[in-house]
């Protein structure tokens, strides 16, 4: 089973939501898709369900066109951000009610329910209402009454962003087990990087209604396309800074204090870099408060905010012109405004041409690609 986009767009009142977009999303994948609030996931989704038309392109399932088959008739299943399930009605029965709507016999619909309950881990709540249960075993109703039809199709639209803490790390744990347990093409959208790495599987990075790289997602977190991709990709957003590339050494910063830039050689990864102005790009936590290797560069910048979060402090910065945000390990209670010197080891540094793709990627990721390979 494959669902393939083909060219699909989605144009609501004048205002574009999808932009032509081609994605082939094969048979028992994880996909998750990663973009902030207003990106264009949701509608997303709701065009590979049907839910929605595309203003242009064609969706294919399997080989066969399904642009205009209306989501009764396609074999897809849909968990949102809710617990939708319903309240009068005990697991059980709310496990069941897609197949007694399909008019599906008896006893197959008790196999198929105690099956999915047991992978679901609800077996012993078969009997209670949804309300008795907590918030992690009502989104596991939910997600089982999606799973039992047998879909080959699952859409999962930020489906622990109502739960606690504690509830969606449960949930993140157990989402890749039932993924493989069942064998269907999940979809599963998030503003958040750290649960895409969690999950894995493929990604695709979502800004402003394009999709703007797909693919593993260990590959496209170590080498995004651009610049786009890395801000996407980073939590916080990456952080940036102009350079310049002169023969055998690069030059990060453009004040003109000693302080305000940095001078590295062009080796290894930026040997192969041409002339002239690029920018840099390096995430919140590989930048430090102290001298961590002996490759590490010091930037000196002005403090704005400190944020403890318990065992890291976030430090937002201002370097010239650029806003950086570091996180560093510990609790560091700084005073705002005052100067820091911060350190970027260059390994963890990407460099990105001056139209923003990627034109360099951080020594680091290129090894591990190696590694890898």
């Amino acid at each position: 089973m494959t669902l393939e986009l083909q060219q699909v767009s989605r144009t609501v009142g004048g205002r574009v939501h999808i932009h032509p977009t081609s994605l082939t999303l094969e048979h028992g994948t994880m996909n998750v898709l990663l973009g902030p609030t207003l990106s264009g996931k949701t509608t997303l989704m709701r065009l590979m369900a049907g839910l929605d038309m595309p203003s242009t392109g064609r969706i294919r399932w399997d080989g066969r066109d399904v642009t205009g088959v209306r989501v009764q008739d396609r074999g897809v299943a849909m968990v949102y951000q809710q617990f939708i399930n319903y309240p009068g009605l005990s697991v059980y029965e709310n496990i069941a009610s897609p197949l007694r709507i399909l008019g599906t016999r008896a006893e197959e619909i008790d196999r198929r329910v105690r099956a999915t309950a047991e992978m679901m881990r609800l077996t012993p709540m078969l009997e209670r209402k949804p309300l008795e249960l907590s918030g992690g075993q009502q989104q596991r109703c939910a997600l089982a009454r999606a799973l039992v039809k047998g879909a080959g199709l699952v859409l999962l639209d930020e489906p622990l962003a109502n739960l606690d803490y504690k509830l969606r790390e449960e949930l993140r744990v157990e989402i890749p087990r039932i993924f493989e347990a069942s064998g269907a093409i999940f979809v599963y959208a998030t503003t958040e990087p750290e649960e895409a790495l969690l999950l894995g599987g493929n990604t695709a990075t979502l800004w402003e209604g394009r999709v703007t790289q797909f693919g593993p997602t260990p590959q496209v977190y170590r080498q995004p396309a651009d610049m786009v991709t890395a801000r996407v990709f980073s939590d916080p957003p990456m952080n940036f800074v102009s350079c310049i590339k002169e023969g055998h050494r690069i030059t990060f910063g453009e004040g003109e204090g000693t302080g305000d830039r940095a001078v590295v050689p062009a080796d290894g990864v930026f040997a192969a870099l041409p002339d002239g102005r690029q920018v840099a790009g390096f995430r919140a936590n590989h930048l430090k408060l102290g001298r961590h290797s002996d490759q590490a560069v010091e930037f000196s910048c002005r403090l704005d905010v400190t944020e403890i979060t318990g065992s890291e402090t976030f430090l937002h910065l201002l370097h010239g012109q650029d806003r950086w945000v570091g996180l560093v390990e510990g609790v560091h209670d700084l005073p705002p405004g005052q100067q820091v010197s911060v350190w970027l080891d260059p390994a963890h540094v990407y460099i990105f041409a001056p139209g923003g793709r990627l034109a360099a990627p951080a020594a680091y990721a290129a090894s591990e690609r190696e590694r890898a390979a």
